[in-house]
């Protein structure tokens, strides 16, 4: 019986097939967890991006933006608890030296929910139930951790002096350049650094596609708050609906949601800190403005266990992917003063600011909302992910489309490609991401800009020569609207809207 393909693969053939995003370096044997994104992929990336920008940064009064150094000092690693605390638990083949993540593993073979289980614990499962390598049934090593950083040297001697690291997260280049951030942004607490840009983790089984790579973009705020006032926030989307997994739905075996508002789970101490809560809210309006729909989303509370070593609370945004389930999409922590403080501690250099209110200086705490721009990418696809009999479209939402139009002559003759390239010249000094096509039929033609997403095409025909119109196809329903050519600029502005 053939094995039917799956929406996840689906997917990701549509990507590799419209030149979205593919393994890297093909013509070899491809390392995991390394993409490529070619043209469509990179403008709906970055136009991710931009709305990220435009909604946190540009949209507000109390937010600066950076954007740091890939590769830092050991020192910074150190501070921050990286050195010693960012791993994975790690099984090796005895046989084969095949490794595993030992957490994954369990899950998969034994069906068991993992998060926060220690090496020891895993290891235990393991040998209980008898697991072995997948690919020779030889016998696993006892699990121990990994360090994720990817490590290298600074300058012509390899020695442990000259050591330097990948950033693992963005994170901490905004902690390192806060003192000289906050000094010429004249900003008052409380007050955000925000940043986008490449991070690297060596996992030890990158799988999911872009889920989980090695080299991926992160989109990461740190918000810094006075230690003892909370001042008034904007409570416009406390009103938003959401469903959610407690820490104590999870400890109980129960992981039953509840769906409530977050005004409600701030009242019942569900979300114990409003300023987490005011962040969970405008990363929730953010997600449905760029298009996921709110059906496939909920909040899940970290269990006590599973908290990263500098947080207090934090909730992760998961999504329901088709065959893969609920994964983690954003990021909401409460970091405390725990980065501040150890990297003044191990710098000897101040760190604090001083408060104009109380005149007297003060280390801020930080709440950190962290989206992962390439999940967001691919989220937004399974999202959008649509077919109809034998027509497969990308319903993506107008603001992270590729692109705005496309302009097709009905036939490359008699004419028509020269009217049609004026039209394309036209959209495209009126600032429309606009591209022009004539290879192929116009069922063709059609069929490629809707597995692309892009949600308009226009036709130019004969009637166009003579009249001075042309058609607007629009992609999700298929319908079809005469528009007279000098206002088809104003009509695509007013649909774009």
């Amino acid at each position: 019986m053939e094995k039917t393909e799956s929406k996840i693969d689906k997917i990701i053939n549509l990507c590799a097939r419209r030149g979205l995003v593919f393994a890297n370096s093909e013509i070899y044997s491809p390392l995991g967890g390394f993409f490529d994104y070619a043209h469509y992929g990179v403008e709906v990336k970055n136009r991710i991006a931009a709305a990220w920008w435009n909604f946190f940064v540009r949209g507000r009064e109390d937010m600066v933006g950076l954007d740091g150094s890939i590769v830092s000092s050991q020192k910074v690693w150190q501070a921050s608890g990286h050195l010693e605390s960012f791993t994975d638990p790690l099984v090796e083949c005895k046989k084969c030296k095949s490794r595993y993540r030992a957490d994954q593993l369990v899950k998969d073979e034994l069906k068991l929910e993992v998060e926060g289980l220690d090496e020891k614990t895993l290891g235990a499962l393991i040998a209980e139930h008898k697991l072995k390598c997948e690919k020779c049934k030889g016998e696993l090593a006892e699990a121990k951790k990994f360090n994720l950083m990817f490590k290298t040297h600074v300058g012509a001697v390899e020695s442990d002096a000259n050591a330097v690291f990948l950033r693992p997260e963005t994170a901490q280049t905004i902690f390192t350049d806060f003192k000289t951030i906050a000094g010429f942004a004249r900003k008052k607490l409380p007050f955000g650094i925000a940043q986008r840009g490449k991070a690297f983790r060596n996992e030890i089984s990158p799988r999911n596609f872009l889920f989980r790579a090695r080299e991926f973009e992160q989109m990461e705020i740190e918000y810094f708050l006075h230690p003892s006032k909370s001042p008034a926030f904007e409570k416009s989307r406390l009103h938003l609906k959401i469903k959610v997994l407690t820490a104590k739905a999870q400890e109980d075996k129960e992981h039953k949601m509840i769906e409530k508002t977050l005004e409600q789970l701030l009242k019942e101490k569900v979300i114990s800190s409003d300023w987490i809560g005011y962040w969970i809210g405008e990363a929730l309006f953010f997600l449905e403005q760029v298009g996921l729909r709110g059906e496939h989303l909920r909040i899940r509370q970290h269990v006590s266990t599973e908290l990263s070593h500098y947080s207090k609370e934090t909730w992760d945004f998961e999504y329901d992917y088709p065959e893969w389930g609920w994964k983690e999409l954003v990021g909401i922590a409460d970091r405390g003063d725990f980065d501040l403080q150890q990297h003044q501690k191990h710098s000897g250099k101040d760190l604090s600011i001083f408060d104009d209110e109380t005149k007297q200086k003060v280390l801020p705490c930080v709440i950190e909302p962290s989206f992962g721009l390439d999940r967001l990418f691919f989220t937004l696809l399974v999202d959008a992910y649509h077919e109809e009999k034998d027509k497969t479209m990308l319903k993506l939402g107008r603001a992270v489309a590729p692109l705005d139009c496309a302009v097709f002559p009905l036939m490359g003759k008699d004419g028509l490609d020269v009217k049609a390239r004026e039209v394309f010249g036209m959209l495209r000094n009126e600032g429309f991401a606009v591209e022009y096509d004539e290879s192929g039929s116009i069922g063709k033609r059609y069929a490629r800009m809707d597995e692309v997403g892009t949600p308009f095409c226009i036709t130019i025909d004969y009637d166009s020569l003579e009249k001075g119109d042309c058609t607007i196809r629009f992609r999700d329903s298929g319908e079809q609207k005469r528009v007279v050519i000098k206002s088809l600029a104003e009509e695509l502005k007013k649909t774009l809207q």
